[in-house]
């Protein structure tokens, strides 16, 4: 069972996605925070696997709760879902640990599977944030040539260029028909090759080498 806690200033949108998740049978909120102070209070308290977090808050916003919450003893993965795609919030929430950042626009299955795989160790992202994210970082640093691609095999460099593309081990795997361990052992091999942190620094590399 995942377990999540939701933070969102609204008592509407919280109500939202409790019905949403809960229609789960792996899925289950156990607390709901109205501020981002309260966010990291539940959070001590249920020990969550998953926060949903709201980035305009009040009291401490979404960028302080979650780094206040992965400084807590046994932290959960935070999954930022919030109206705002703008550059800076994203760079914000990626450098203070977020897992995941996604829009309110999502579609109630979208929301579901990035829960899933956040909970799972993947950083899932809506697509046209990733897309912007990486764009702007090659903008700014050019594509330059990599010796390191050499050291990949051919399905290894399908699986970066899906990775650019923002998908998850899970899709990944549907569309290798691959199994999900063996989609989980392609993303981590590439990512030991290529001397990459996450999954967000492989999008950045397939993006700047073009392979999406």
């Amino acid at each position: 069972m995942i377990r999540l806690v939701v933070a969102d200033d609204q008592a509407l949108v919280r109500g939202g996605f409790r019905l949403m998740l809960d229609q789960c049978e792996d899925l289950t909120v156990v607390a709901e925070a109205a501020d981002g102070a309260e966010a990291v209070r539940l959070c001590a308290e249920h020990a969550p696997d998953v926060v949903l977090m709201d980035l305009r808050m009040p009291v401490l916003d979404g960028i302080g709760a979650t780094e206040r919450v992965l400084r807590l003893p046994h932290p959960p993965r935070v999954l930022v879902l919030t109206t705002f795609d703008v550059d800076e919030y994203v760079v914000d929430a990626l450098r203070v640990g977020a897992s995941g950042y996604l829009l309110k626009d999502v579609e109630p299955d979208d929301l579901v599977r990035a829960v899933r795989a956040v909970a799972a160790g993947d950083m899932p992202f809506a697509p046209a944030v990733l897309q912007r994210l990486v764009t702007a970082y090659v903008e700014r640093r050019g594509r330059p040539s990599d010796d390191r691609l050499d050291t990949l095999s051919q399905r290894e460099r399908e699986v970066l260029a899906l990775l650019g593309d923002g998908l998850t081990n899970a899709e990944i795997c549907d569309r290798l028909v691959v199994s999900l361990p063996t989609a989980k052992t392609h993303v981590a091999n590439v990512l030991a090759k290529l001397g990459l942190r996450d999954r967000v620094q492989a999008a950045i590399f397939a993006q700047q080498h073009g392979l999406r």
